[in-house]
Order: C-alpha cells, then structure tokens, then sequence
C-alpha cells in the first residue's frame, strides 16, 4: 500500500524522466513554469516537494502528461490534466463584456460613492449568504464593475480615492467569482485591476487587501513562495497599526495571517503554518464573536475553517479532523466557507481510507453550498474518484452523489 501522505507529491525522478524525454533542460522547464533551475533540481532530487494541485498540473501540461499521476505515481488519485480542472459558469461571458468593455463607453452613469458602496456590500453578502453563490452574484458582477468605473472617473479628491477602494472591492468579488471557471489572462486582469483601483486609492487598508487578491491568484497559480512574500510584506505593514487601528484594518490584518498560514501549509512548512494561524486566532479573539470581515468573512468560524483546511494541506488528517472536532459550523457565517469547511474534512477522511465518513463529509459540502463543491477542481475530483473506487453497499451512494456534482462516469 503507498504512504498515504505522498499522493498528491510530485514524484522527482518521474519528473527528470518526464522533463528528459521532452529534450528539456532545467532552467528551461523552470522558466515554462515561473520558477528556477534550483528549483527544478531540488525537486528531482528529492529536496523540495511540491504539493500545489495547480503547479502540479502545470508541470504536466508543460511536459505534456495526460494525468497528474504521470507525475505524482499515485495510483489512487487521478486528476486529467487539460483546463486544470475548471469548469465554466454560464456568467462568465458577460463578465468578460464587462472587464473588456470599450474606454470610452457610456453605458454605465457614474453614481453616488455611498450607494455604490452598498450595493457592492450586498454583494458580498449575497455571495456568502446564497447556496449557489456564483449564479447568485454573476448578473449583478458586470454592472458594478461598469457602475464602479463609471463612479472613479466622475469622482475628484477624496471621493475619487473612497470609489476607487469600492472598485477594487468589486474586483475582489469578481475574482472569487473567476477561481477556477475562467482562463488564465482573464483571471489575471481581474487581478491587476483590483491592484490597480487600490493603488489609485492610496488607502494602506486598500493596498494590504489588494496584496490578498495578488496572493490569491499567485497561490491558485502555484507560486506559493511569492504568494507567501506577498502577503506577509502586508501583514507586516499592517501588524504596528493593530494596537490603535479600526476593526477593518484588524480585519484585514487577520485575513493576511490566514492567506499566510494556508500558504505556508500548501508548501509543508507546518511551524510557521501554525504560527500564522495563531496570529489570526489571537486577532479573531480581540475581535469579538460576532465579528466578520465583509468580504474575507475573517473571525472566530472563519479561523476554525482554516485550521482544517491547513491539516488537510499539510496531509495530517489526524489534526485536521480534530480540529474539526472543535468547530461549530454554525458559527461560520457564510455558506461558501461552511462548504469548504466539509469538503476538507471529506478530504481528509478519503486520505485515512473512511470511504463512508468521506462520502458524508462531501454531501453535507455539496448541500450546504452546491456551487463551492461543483465549481472547485478537487471538489469534482473527489467525487470522481469515489465513484471509481467505492463498492458494495455505499456505490449506490457515491454514484448518486457524482451525478449530483456532475462528474459521474
């Protein structure tokens, strides 16, 4: 039986024997990825794992493998790799009207800073609140994105800054959104905008968010180190403001210490993993209860969803599951995170070979928010192997669930 905690680990001699067939040298197979030929080396030699679904399916695509296992030698896991897993929304191309619109087009009015403050507000909310959190926030996307330019050019001084703050909040939003249901460039200006809007804000606040956003796609992408750079520089700028600052920059603050915690767990450094996580615990605690962020939906359930996630990142279902323990989903305000909540613990349930505790893990997901699980490549993919792979009395069960999820074979 293969280790249970290496199915998911790029295998290094697979990789050099992959990358040679393919005449490519290591600097140049680093360079197809982002990365350098150390990099490469320490990999192939066994000194570096690599853990990240993305840069995994990166790696094959560059050297043209048909599945992740071709990579990993896992015989349990199977994962296609053509689009890295995405699946589209029917959204998606209104959005992409909307992002690409001509500059000079007058669809849109320019409105009141506050209005559109809360229109963008009742986003998030929607996008948290609703089970299907894509469909619900998609017909509203492309008009605050229009309404927001719209606000930024008619705006001067303060008000100018205070929209542009509210753009690069709605480009948040239209990132969440984009994970994993759009092409790589199209993800990427959602991105740039967002760092964009909040750099014309000057608001340091703003700046530490749109670090989150960066991070964000850097870590989807799989460049945790730079993901890892990128928001604890932020953290940092924030952390001697705490003492004395609003409840929104602690918010942020926190945020960051939990981008930096799940990052460090997908790169298997578990010490400053939990380091992390305690900083946001302690910032959630100061917090109060009922504190969540607006949009990051930072507090108390937000961090119990994140010490899961971290045991499950770092292959100890043990810990994950025990952590699990402790979690009241109920406290977790947003069904997207309550989702995400059971799909790690299905994970880690699939990892200690529990098919039936998997199986139930995956459908309390999949009924608490049945986008955060169709929408999420490891979501399909768990499903998709317990299909293949579960017998007798419980087959019935995961084929159903397949069905549900849309990837049944």
């Amino acid at each position: 039986m293969p280790d249970e905690n290496v199915q998911m680990i790029v295998d290094g001699e697979l990789l050099r024997n992959r990358r040679e067939r393919r005449q490519l040298t290591r600097a140049a197979l680093g360079g197809l990825v982002g990365r350098s030929e150390d990099w490469v080396k320490k990999i192939e030699r066994g000194e570096r794992r690599v853990r990240s679904l993305a840069m995994i399916v990166r790696l094959g695509q560059v050297l043209g493998c048909q599945d992740v296992n071709e990579l990993t030698g896992s015989i349990d896991v199977s994962v296609p790799i053509n689009d890295g897993g995405k699946l589209s929304h029917p959204g998606v191309g209104a959005l992409r009207a909307a992002i690409h619109a001509p500059l000079f087009a007058t669809a849109s009015a320019p409105e009141d800073v506050g209005e559109l403050a809360g229109r963008v507000r009742q986003a998030w909310d929607v996008w948290h609140r609703a089970r299907d959190q894509r469909t619900a926030v998609a017909s509203v996307l492309p008009g605050l994105i229009a309404a927001g330019h719209a606000t930024v050019r008619a705006a001067q001084g303060t008000e100018k800054r205070r929209a542009s703050v509210i753009l690069s909040e709605t480009y948040a939003l239209a990132q969440q959104y984009a994970a994993h249901t759009v092409e790589p460039e199209l993800y990427w200006v959602i991105v740039d905008r967002a760092r964009m809007a909040a750099e014309q804000a000057d608001d340091p606040i703003a700046l530490a968010s749109a670090a989150w956003i960066v991070g964000n796609g850097l870590r989807v992408a799989g460049h945790t180190e730079e993901a890892m750079g990128m928001v604890s520089d932020a953290a940092d700028t924030l952390r001697p403001q705490l003492e004395g600052g609003s409840d929104r920059l602690r918010g942020m603050f926190g945020s960051l210490c939990l981008h930096a915690a799940v990052t460090a767990a997908q790169d298997g450094r578990d010490g400053e993993a939990w380091r992390w996580h305690g900083e946001a615990d302690r910032t959630a605690t100061r917090l109060g209860d009922e504190y969540a962020h607006p949009w990051t939906m930072f507090g108390a359930g937000n961090v119990a969803v994140h010490a899961v996630t971290i045991g499950a990142d770092l292959r100890t279902p043990g810990i994950a599951l025990q952590q699990l323990a402790d979690t009241d989903p109920s406290s977790i305000p947003s069904l997207e995170r309550r989702s995400r909540l059971y799909l790690d613990a299905a994970k880690n349930e699939h990892v200690r070979r529990e098919p039936a505790a998997a199986l139930q893990y995956l459908r309390l997901a999949y009924e608490t928010s049945p986008e955060a699980v169709r929408y999420v490549p490891s979501g399909r993919a768990l499903a998709a192997d317990l299909d293949r792979t579960v017998t007798g009395a419980l087959s019935h069960s995961a084929h159903q669930l397949a069905e549900d999820i849309g990837v049944a074979a």
